[in-house]
């Protein structure tokens, strides 16, 4: 027989064919309940995302919720603050990106970008855990008059930008949206 003449399949090459093609069924059959298993818990679909009611708070006033285990600032600034955190130059910020799940990457740290935005300047929405070994910074204290984590010193401003200190980044901010006027969902 030539070279280059075509074979007739046997009866060999389809049993062949045959027995690859069920022993790949069957290992996919055995790995699956391995695959499964994996996914994750309801319980921990259903805290993927939370409501918050923040009619209660008034201007001036923090609230800390927890979101997938950690806990989330909540804060309805007073316009004294967002005054401040708008008059910081960027050249006066360690850490120049907004940090911002909501706004793209390369977002730079100005106030408006880490706010909950256009008409909400007000408002600030970040996850309460020091970006240096993961304390949990206290509200309204420190030189700037944000956050301050008095593990290590790291001092955030009005805005949660990272001013001085070891902290390396801004406190990163969740996704979130106001789906009414007294009510944001976070994650």
């Amino acid at each position: 027989m030539a070279m280059d003449e075509a074979r007739e399949p046997t009866r060999r090459d389809f049993l062949y064919l045959s027995t690859g093609m069920a022993g790949a069924v069957g290992v996919a059959a055995a790995a699956w309940p391995f695959i499964d298993q994996m996914r994750p818990d309801a319980s921990t679909l259903a805290a993927a995302s939370i409501e918050v009611d923040v009619s209660s708070l008034t201007e001036g006033m923090s609230l800390t919720v927890k979101w997938r285990g950690r806990p989330v600032f909540i804060r309805n600034r007073t316009a004294e603050e967002v005054e401040a955190a708008r008059a910081v130059a960027m050249a006066d910020l360690k850490d120049p990106e907004a940090r911002n799940a909501n706004l793209a990457d390369d977002q730079a740290a100005t106030d408006l970008a880490r706010s909950a935005g256009e008409g909400r300047e007000n408002w600030i929405l970040m996850i309460g855990v020091c970006t240096h070994l993961g304390c949990v910074p206290l509200g309204q204290a420190g030189d700037f008059g944000g956050w301050f984590c008095p593990c290590h010193g790291s001092h955030y401003d009005t805005a949660g930008r990272i001013r001085k200190g070891p902290a390396p980044e801004n406190l990163a901010i969740p996704r979130y949206e106001f789906i009414s006027e007294a009510v944001v969902r976070v994650g």
